[in-house]
This record gives C-alpha cells, structure tokens and sequence, in this order.
C-alpha cells in the first residue's frame, strides 16, 4: 500500500464528483485494513499473557505511563471494548483520511497528544487507560470543524448523522458518568480533532498560486 498522487474525474474534495467517491472508497478499504491490525494486537496480548494494558497504557501523574500516550490508542481491555470502537472508528476514519493521508497522519497524531496528554494530566493516578476512542471523538471533532471552517457541508452533514446516531453515546462519553470510562480521554480527544481541523484546513490558493490541499490516499 502506497500514499500518491492525485487521482483524476473531478475535485476530489467536492462532494458528487468520480474523484470524490474514489477517495472514499479507497479511505474505506484502509480504515478496514487497520481495525485487523488492532485485533492481531490485542489476540498477542490475551494469547501471549503479555499484559500490554499494564505495561503500554497511560497511567496519569507516573512518568513510567507517559509514553503510553502514543500506545494506548492501539490497544483494548478486552475484545469487546474492540468491537464496540471498530465500526465508528471505520465510519468516521474513512471521512477524514477521503480528505487526504497527510492530512490525515498529522491530524492523527494531534488528537493522540492532546488526548493521551490531556488524560495524563487530569486522570486518576490509579487507573490505566487503553483505546482508541479518543482517537474516534477526534475524527469526530474533525468533521464538525472542517464542516464550520471549510464550509464543507458534507463534512458536517457526516458528523451530524453520527451524532444522531451515537447521540448518548457522545455526550455520555465526555461525561463523568461512569468511572471505567476516560471520559477525560473523549474529551480532550474531541478538542484535539477541533484543533487538527484548524491546523490543517483547507487554504484558499493565492492568486496565481497552486492550490495548497493534500492528495487523497490512493492504493496500488
């Protein structure tokens, strides 16, 4: 699998166009290509008893649990917990990576550091916090701001749709209302995506310049 090129038939960030559905349905088939990853992951965790929870998860206010800021969001509790992020992880991560694998990348990491640190810094120093669901609250931040900020209306109308559909689900998960959930991770997961939308909107051109917008992801 490769990142390249622009693909042809229309403005892939235009809503309707060939380019535009392309970019989708390449974004698609990735996102599914990454949730196995995260299942291999967590069957050599419980397979091999190797407690990755313990060892790579984020343990708030101790140094030996900062670096599971980068870990955490690739592993689970259980596979149940897997299960339950897979589909809107693929929903909402096939939208945001349609609009670009650079911008995708970079907005990725942004949300894993402003969650991870942001539950490192504000969670229960007793407690050891896996998931991706702050990653999944990011995405979902991205939508909505890129829907405000880039006047991109499909965007919007994604995040909307997913919000109708996981409504509780939202405004529970950034909530303290259940104590096994990180509800500080969703939270600042969220906030993390809004400042990714920010930082790596989409710029009118200058004049007589290019256009400076990422290329979709494309498969070999």
């Amino acid at each position: 699998m490769t990142l390249r090129g622009a693909p042809t038939g229309g403005d892939p960030h235009r809503f309707g166009t060939e380019a535009f559905y392309a970019a989708l349905g390449r974004a698609f088939v990735a996102m599914c290509a990454v949730v196995p990853f995260l299942f291999l992951i967590e069957a050599l965790d419980q397979g091999l008893s190797a407690n990755l929870d313990a060892t790579a998860g984020i343990i708030p206010h101790h140094i030996q649990g900062l670096d599971g800021v980068f870990f955490s969001p690739f592993l689970h509790a259980d596979f149940n917990h897997l299960y339950s992020n897979s589909v809107p992880l693929i929903l909402l991560g096939t939208f945001v990576l349609a609009a670009g694998a650079r911008r995708f990348l970079w907005s990725t990491l942004v949300i894993i550091l402003v969650s991870g640190l942001g539950v490192w810094f504000t969670g229960s120093p007793n407690s050891v916090v896996v998931g991706a669901s702050g990653v999944i609250f990011g995405y979902l931040g991205i939508l909505f701001t890129r829907g405000i900020v880039e006047r991109s209306w499909w965007n919007f109308a994604v995040a909307l749709l997913v919000g109708l559909l996981y409504g509780w689900q939202v405004l529970g998960g950034i909530m303290p209302t259940d104590e096994r959930i990180s509800w500080q991770g969703h939270l600042f997961g969220l906030l993390g995506g809004v400042v990714a939308a920010i930082l790596f909107r989409r710029r009118k051109p200058d004049l007589g310049g290019p256009y400076p917008t990422d290329s979709p992801l494309t498969l070999p």
